[in-house]
């Protein structure tokens, strides 16, 4: 099933060009956060961060609500990124603050136990409360946008078809990671050659010299030659990777959307008879 929706994800792409231009969007802010930390530093860099983040996510919004619509015109991209953005921002938001509450409450729990803090024990805790919960509400975004769905109601939606689907969202995992390996590993081998004369020094260094080697004496190494060849590559891995990852991600919700049922708990009480009444 999997594939099958990762092939209809190529087939929109082909289809729709519209779909590309949250990839160009996303690359051209990558890139100029990029040229932004080797300019300006980390302090402008981190800040615009934030900014990019949003502006990409208005674009996302925009794009699922072309492929829920199945009509690729800049309208619909545009009037779905207005619709649609704090539906699909506002679920993001509080997965994350329940994210870092959970965390904050098992570390505070360690040391009331006395347990000492360990740079491997937050690592293993992070990765141990971080993957869960976004494995969980992987596809609110796209419940918020292709059922209307509120902030609170997306998030139960994806546990609903991520817990009734786990093999098959898995699998959606697995290729994705795949694919974006396979992106990023051919732009590493593009971007090796194309600074091929100013890395082969590198060929030549001893395992000590290798070791004590530093990102500082890479920047220096490649130069601002290399720095505009390195903002090219991340603009081509947005490009590519957003618009893919993406529209997968879509199809795959709108297979597993139809075969899942949405579980409701009902409330209600018995009275002294022992008959149930629902509010």
């Amino acid at each position: 099933m999997s594939v099958a929706e990762f092939r209809e994800a190529c087939g929109l792409l082909l289809r729709m060009p519209v779909l590309w231009i949250p990839g160009v969007v996303g690359g051209l802010c990558a890139a100029f956060i990029w040229l932004l930390f080797i300019l300006s530093g980390a302090f402008f860099a981190g800040r615009f961060v934030v900014i990019a983040g949003l502006i990409v996510l208005f674009f996302i919004a925009g794009m699922l609500a072309v492929i829920r619509q199945n009509e690729g015109s800049m309208g619909t991209l545009a009037g779905g990124g207005r619709q649609y953005f704090f539906r699909v921002l506002l679920p993001l938001l509080v997965v994350l603050f329940m994210i870092l509450l959970v965390f904050v409450l098992v570390m505070l729990t360690l040391t009331l136990i006395g347990i000492p803090s360990d740079p491997a024990l937050l690592v293993f805790l992070s990765f141990g409360v971080a993957i869960p919960s976004i494995l969980m509400t992987l596809f609110s975004d796209t419940a918020a946008v292709f059922e209307d769905r509120k902030v609170f109601e997306s998030i139960q939606r994806s546990i609903d078809i991520v817990s009734q689907n786990t093999g098959k969202v898995i699998s959606f995992v697995l290729i994705s990671a795949l694919a974006g390996a396979a992106i990023l590993f051919s732009l590493m081998i593009v971007w090796e050659a194309l600074l091929f004369d100013k890395l082969e020094p590198l060929t030549h260094y001893t395992e000590e010299q290798l070791k004590t080697f530093t990102p500082d004496q890479l920047l220096t190494m490649i130069g601002s030659d290399g720095t505009w060849v390195t903002a090219v590559v991340i603009f081509l891995a947005g490009l590519l990777l957003i618009p893919l990852l993406m529209s997968y991600k879509a199809c795959t919700f709108r297979k597993l959307a139809g075969s899942t049922v949405l579980i409701q708990q009902v409330t209600g009480e018995y009275d002294s008879k022992g008959r149930w009444y629902k509010y």
